[in-house]
């Protein structure tokens, strides 16, 4: 009988290192899989750039034969001088809701309340966070150029619609 206590024991000690090694790797898939949503936007957002930036350039235009006492020659702008923005100059897009809800894992998401205001996008919990799922919202919101504004019952993440693109 001591013999099946001691197995049924370590048999549940076992399962119980199954269960903690799950749980880690759920985390892990949790927060790749928030990497990849962010991946995604971002690819998303920068093939609407390209797109944009497609429709707006202009073609190279040859310029008129310069007559000088030395043979005709055409002179042709390089594109490189065509295209070129100075590097002080940014572009600024708007983010929008689905972008920020995008940017957190499942569980936290479902945690979260978010608004849509005029300049900003407001993140609040719909519960008590706890220390560790705070720093993941915390760092995800400062990711985004957010911050966390503390106001007692109407404490709030907040993220700017309005972020610059280099």
């Amino acid at each position: 009988m001591s013999s099946n206590k001691e197995k049924l024991y370590q048999l549940s000690a076992r399962v119980d290192e199954i269960l903690v090694t799950i749980n880690k790797t759920t985390e892990e898939l949790r927060s790749i899989s928030a990497s990849i949503k962010l991946l995604a936007v971002g690819q998303t957002q920068q093939q609407q750039q390209t797109q944009t930036n497609t429709n707006n350039t202009q073609k190279p235009t040859t310029l008129n034969t310069v007559y000088t006492q030395q043979p005709t020659t055409t002179i042709q702008p390089s594109s490189s001088t065509v295209n070129s923005t100075p590097t002080s100059q940014m572009e600024t897009k708007i983010r929008s809701l689905d972008d920020v809800r995008m940017s957190f894992p499942e569980d936290l998401e479902a945690k979260l309340d978010f608004e849509d205001k005029e300049d900003y996008i407001t993140v609040k919990p719909k519960q008590f966070l706890g220390s560790d799922n705070f720093a993941k919202i915390a760092a995800t919101i400062r990711g985004m150029g957010g911050e966390y504004i503390s106001a007692g019952k109407d404490s709030h993440f907040r993220v700017p619609k309005k972020k610059t693109i280099n």
